[in-house]
C-alpha cells in the first residue's frame, strides 16, 4: 500500500492538510492552481498590507493552539487597553462607546443553549425582546458575511455571539504581516517535513490514488462530480482603505445596526502600513437581492460616521465583494454535521470552510484538514497513524 497522498489547493485548509498529513508520515505532494498560496489568506503586497478580508484568528480556539505550537502565527498581537479604548459601536445611527445594555443582559446567559431547529430572530425576541435581538444580530453580521443572522439557526448563531463575547474577550490576534506572512510560514513548514508544494499547477480531473481536496465547493462540484455539494454561505462588499492617519480614528467600530465592521489593522500591527497612514478595512454584508453598488455605498456611510473625513485622507483603496466564499452559514434545523461530509469515500476527502467541521470562521477548514490528514493516515499506515505524530493532534 502507498503512503503517498496528493492534495489539491494551497490555501489555509490545503496547507494545514499538507503539514498534518507530512506530520503523521504520508509523502505529500499539494498542487495550486495560482502561482501563489494561500487562497483567500492572501495579502496585498504592500505598501498597504490588507488580508482579502477582515481576517483573525481567535486564541480560545483549539486550531490557534495548533498553530501557535508550530509557531505558524508567531509574531502576533492582541488587542492593549489603550486600542480597546478605541473601540466603538454604531447603534441607532450614531457611533457609542457601549453597546445597548440589553445586549449585555442577553449575552450574560452563558449556559442557555439556543435550539437549533428554530431561527435565531424568533427565539432571541421571545427570550430577550426585539432590540437585543437586532443588536446581537448586527454584531454576529460580520462575523456570518450575512445581513440578515436573524433567519439562521438560533444555535449557530448563538454560538458565535457567546465567541465573540467570551469572557477571555477579546481573544482575537493579530498575525503579523498579513496572513501571506502565516501562509508563507505554513508552506516552509509542509516542505521542510518533504511535501512537495507545487504552484501554477492546475488539477482539472480527480487524481489517482488517495486525493484531499481542498477547494470551494464550486470546484469540488466538477472534480468529484457532485452537484449536491452545496452549502449556504455569505454576501458581503469589503473596502480596503490606506489613510493619512488621524489620532481620532477608532480601533473598531462595530456596526450592530447593519452588522458591518470597521477595523484599523494597523493599529496592532504598524507594518501593514506606511509611516504617518493607517491601514483600515471595512465589511458589511448585503442581502440575496442587493446589487453591489448599493453595498459598497452603504459601507462607505458607515466609514463616514466611523471615521472623520476618511474621502479627503486616501492614499489607496481597494473594492471587493465576497459572495459564496465566507464560510459555510447553518439554516434552522441544520448544524456543521449536516454540511458535506469530509469523509467522500474511496480514499477521497473534501475540506474546507464549508464542510463537517466544528469551529468559526477558519477553524473549519483547519479543523477539516487535520480530520482528513488523520483518516488518511489511518488509511494508508495503520500501523502507527496517527500516533506517528509527535505534536498534539
Amino acid at each position: 500500500m502507498t503512503n503517498s497522498i496528493t492534495i489539491v489547493g494551497g490555501g489555509v485548509a490545503g496547507l494545514t492538510a499538507a503539514i498534518a498529513c507530512a506530520e503523521h508520515g504520508l509523502a505529500v505532494t499539494l498542487h495550486e492552481a495560482h502561482n501563489s498560496l494561500g487562497g483567500r489568506a492572501r495579502s496585498t503586497p504592500g505598501p498597504y498590507v490588507a488580508n482579502d478580508g477582515t481576517h483573525v484568528l481567535y486564541s480560545d480556539g483549539e486550531p490557534f493552539t495548533w498553530l501557535a505550537e508550530r509557531r505558524l502565527v508567531q509574531p502576533f498581537s492582541k488587542p492593549t487597553l489603550g486600542e480597546l479604548a478605541k473601540f466603538r459601536f454604531r447603534h441607532g445611527g450614531r457611533i457609542r462607546a457601549l453597546p445597548p445594555v440589553s445586549l449585555l443582559r442577553m449575552t450574560a446567559h452563558r449556559r442557555l443553549a439556543a435550539p437549533v431547529d428554530e431561527p435565531f430572530g424568533a427565539w432571541a425576541t421571545r427570550r430577550f425582546g426585539p432590540e437585543a435581538t437586532a443588536a446581537a444580530a448586527g454584531l454576529v453580521g460580520v462575523i456570518t458575511y450575512t445581513a440578515d443572522p436573524g433567519r439562521l439557526s438560533a444555535a449557530f448563531v448563538w454560538e458565535r455571539l457567546l465567541r465573540a463575547v467570551a469572557p477571555t474577550w477579546p481573544a482575537v490576534r493579530y498575525v503579523h504581516g498579513g496572513w501571506s506572512a502565516m501562509v508563507t510560514r505554513m508552506a516552509d513548514r509542509a516542505r521542510a517535513l518533504g511535501a512537495t508544494v507545487v504552484t501554477g499547477s492546475r488539477v482539472d480531473a480527480l487524481p489517482d490514488g488517495p486525493v484531499i481536496v481542498a477547494t470551494g465547493l464550486d470546484a469540488a462540484r466538477g472534480l468529484l462530480g457532485d452537484d449536491a455539494l452545496r452549502w449556504p454561505s455569505g454576501r458581503a462588499a469589503l473596502i480596503d482603505l490606506g489613510l493619512r492617519a488621524d489620532r481620532r480614528d477608532p480601533f473598531v467600530v462595530s456596526d450592530l445596526d447593519e452588522g458591518g465592521f470597521v477595523e484599523r489593522y494597523s493599529l496592532p500591527d504598524p507594518s501593514l502600513a506606511p509611516p504617518g497612514h493607517a491601514l483600515v478595512q471595512l465589511e458589511l454584508p448585503a442581502d440575496e437581492s442587493e446589487p453591489i453598488p448599493a453595498a459598497t455605498a452603504r459601507a462607505e456611510s458607515l466609514a463616514d460616521l466611523a471615521l472623520p473625513g476618511w474621502r479627503e485622507r486616501v492614499t489607496w483603496r481597494r473594492d471587493a465583494f465576497a459572495n459564496g466564499r465566507t464560510g459555510a452559514v447553518d439554516p434552522p434545523g441544520a448544524t456543521w454535521r449536516d454540511r458535506p461530509a469530509i469523509d467522500r469515500g474511496d480514499g477521497v476527502w473534501l475540506i474546507g470552510d464549508s464542510v463537517a467541521a466544528p469551529g468559526m470562521l477558519a477553524e473549519v477548514a483547519l479543523n477539516s484538514a487535520r480530520t482528513a490528514a488523520r483518516a488518511a493516515a489511518v488509511k494508508l499506515t495503520p500501523a502507527t497513524a496517527p500516533e506517528a505524530s509527535t505534536i498534539r493532534d
